[in-house]
């Protein structure tokens, strides 16, 4: 059986590739299940420093496959997720999880998006650290075409990237829109013609850099960038206090000096 997530680690980079081509990587069941478990594994994975999440064939992910939803409905007895229900305790339910898992994950993801990333797939790319697209990818929040409001943690990612009206927007009307316009908007980071090319590069300078210190920047940043200030400003404090001293602390200024390549130990 093809698996329908692949994890390639080399160099302390995760190449995380969703791998269901000839349905543009569409969330099946047997996808939404090999996603959320791929985000496990990773968040148990101390060596890896950085993860690329991309799409095989020709797009990033088309979002829910409708058809294989629907037949598994018509089926006598199938009773569909609550969505209500949380993931193994978890503040998400499953299909939220295989969006903002990614934002959860101690290591920063960068999101390589090509073709298509539409509905639930555009929740999975805006639940990434960073985002590199093709100049003509497709992005969407289309829920609202199906009479429905985004469901997979859009509202506690998009804020962080664009303005409200603009969120509004996007979700009212369902619109699709290029990689050029979600740019100028702010939905993406960076447009280029070879994103995965792009996002590596990136992921390896990151992967090079004390991985304690990333691991505090992230969760500095997610946990105080709606927060207020007074606890923003102690947290910034607990966590340097965390890392002064450290053995990779050390090592970064001892590599600094002597003008070297530093050596790292993986985060505990």
């Amino acid at each position: 059986m093809t698996e329908l997530v692949t994890i390639a680690i080399k160099n302390h980079v995760a190449d995380v590739r969703f791998n269901r081509p000839d349905k543009y990587n569409a969330l099946s069941l047997d996808m939404i299940s090999a996603m959320a478990n791929a985000i496990n594994r990773l968040a148990k994975e101390t060596a890896v420093r950085a993860v690329v999440v991309s799409g095989e064939g020709k797009g990033f992910c088309a979002g829910l496959d409708v058809e294989n939803f629907a037949a598994m409905q018509s089926k006598e007895g199938f009773q569909f997720t609550s969505l209500t229900d949380r993931y193994e305790n978890r503040i998400t339910n499953i299909f939220q999880h295989i969006a903002y898992g990614w934002k959860q994950l101690p290591m920063p993801v960068i999101a390589a998006i090509h073709g298509v990333a539409l509905g639930g797939g555009c929740q999975i790319a805006l639940g990434a650290d960073i985002r590199f697209c093709t100049p003509d990818a497709k992005f969407s929040i289309m829920e609202m075409k199906w009479g429905l409001i985004p469901d997979m943690s859009a509202s506690q990612t998009i804020r962080d990237l664009v303005s409200i009206d603009v969120a509004k927007e996007l979700i009212f009307t369902g619109k699709i829109i290029t990689g050029e316009e979600a740019a100028r908007l702010k939905l993406v980071t960076r447009v280029c013609e070879k994103p995965h090319d792009e996002a590596m590069i990136l992921a390896t300078e990151i992967a090079s850099k004390n991985p304690d210190a990333i691991r505090a920047a992230k969760k500095l940043l997610n946990e105080v960038w709606h927060g207020d200030s007074a606890r923003g400003l102690s947290m910034e404090s607990e966590l340097e206090v965390t890392l002064i001293g450290t053995p990779n602390q050390i090592e970064a200024v001892s590599a600094n000096f002597e003008k070297r390549t530093p050596t790292f130990r993986d985060p505990a």
